[in-house]
């Protein structure tokens, strides 16, 4: 980046309306670098930039780089994971992979019954996110439970296992590398700003419990994809006291402090946690934009630098149609992706919003699983032209 350009017309701020002189509103389009925090270019556009259609070219080169293609066509999709039936059984069994990359995993864990092993997850930290259900994860720092809406991490080599309550379960899962409250949000001393949107209080701990012996002596640990048996000599769980700043919690969502401006806040100001490649947002119901003139509705936007996973917890999702609570979204790097014809321009004087979603920031390429292609909609990419 040299300098900033202007050139055309613009209005006075970004995020806020532009209409030509019969009061005909423009489309802003958001290109961006670093997911929302690098260098960027807004531009107005006459109409929708982000309707495309699906046509076969013929052209390119041969990318050696590219390796394996991945299957299908870069497209933007939706996967209706409130179709998959649940897997049942124990929780580490009943995982679902739905998307991946060189970097994480992520896919619905929907576990009916305790472990009946110890786990070690060798490969990855792990975060949860509780659509329906709750529990306890035990480990030897102690017991922590969990329910709906919460956040849950364990950290990498934790071992543990999971005490499903009663009754519906269905968990988004994340395997992620070197998972942690974002940087922006910690003063020097590492502790959380007095303007981040969370404090410290709003985390729950695990809570250490005295030496017991649930009787189990198998251990299962997860190592570069494969998992291995072991056999303990005695209960893990005889810990008689710890310190230190690698353990378990949960966060509740709806812990969250969502910021408001005068216009709309890109992602970022939503990060909740961080990893290696990826960084994990939350939407929460929130007061919109303040300026008269504000759109609240996202504008049409590609990040060059990221694919964008957001997942649909429930409420009124003004952006899109045909999506519900459980719907998962993929807008892969490069594909422009905005709102329903209409939802932008009908934002505009919205004073507040409803929506509780869950989205991810991806900086690797995602490749879908079977199980994912199982349950896409198939017309979610030409909506964007409907």
């Amino acid at each position: 980046m040299l300098d900033r350009l202007v050139q055309g017309e613009v209005p006075a701020k970004h995020h806020v309306a532009l209409r030509d002189g019969e009061g005909r509103l423009r489309h802003e389009e958001a290109y961006t670098r670093a997911g929302f925090d690098g260098p960027y270019t807004l531009l107005y556009h006459l109409e929708r930039p982000h309707p495309t259609s699906p046509a076969e070219t013929g052209h390119g080169w041969s990318d050696p780089r590219a390796g394996a293609p991945a299957p299908g066509r870069l497209a933007r999709r939706h996967y209706r994971t409130q179709a998959l039936a649940p897997r049942g059984g124990p929780a580490v069994d009943a995982r679902t992979p739905l998307l991946w990359s060189e970097e994480l995993v992520l896919g619905l864990a929907t576990p009916s019954a305790e472990d009946p092993v110890y786990f070690r997850n060798g490969d990855a930290d792990e975060l949860f996110y509780v659509l329906e259900g709750g529990g306890t994860l035990r480990s030897p720092l102690g017991d922590l439970a969990f329910g709906q809406d919460d956040y849950l991490f364990v950290p990498r080599g934790l071992l543990h296992r999971f005490l499903p309550t009663a009754g519906p379960q269905r968990w988004l899962w994340l395997e992620l590398d070197g998972l942690h409250l974002p940087r922006q949000w910690r003063n020097e001393a590492g502790q959380l700003r007095m303007d981040a949107p969370y404090c410290h209080r709003d985390f729950r701990r695990v809570a250490w419990v005295p030496p017991r012996d649930e009787g189990l002596r198998d251990l299962v640990v997860k190592r570069g994809g494969a998992f291995h048996g072991y056999r303990l000599p005695h209960s893990p769980l005889d810990v008689v006291g710890w310190d230190g700043a690698v353990y378990p919690f949960v966060f509740p969502i709806l812990a969250f402090q969502p910021r408001a401006g005068l216009v709309h806040l890109p992602p970022t100001w939503h990060g909740t946690f961080a990893a290696r490649g990826a960084l994990v947002c939350s939407f929460v119901p929130r007061v919109t934009d303040f300026h008269p003139e504000a759109i609240p509705c996202p504008y049409p936007h590609a990040s060059v630098d990221v694919d964008e996973v957001l997942l649909y917890v429930r409420g009124q999702f003004t952006s899109r149609r045909g999506v519900g609570p459980g719907s998962i979204s993929l807008h892969p790097a490069g594909v422009l992706h905005g709102p329903h014809p209409g939802a932008y321009e009908g934002s505009i004087g919205a004073r507040s919003t409803d929506e509780l979603a869950v989205m991810l920031d991806v900086a690797r390429p995602l490749r879908a699983t079977a199980a994912a292609a199982g349950v896409e909609d198939p017309a979610y990419d030409e909506s964007f032209s409907g």
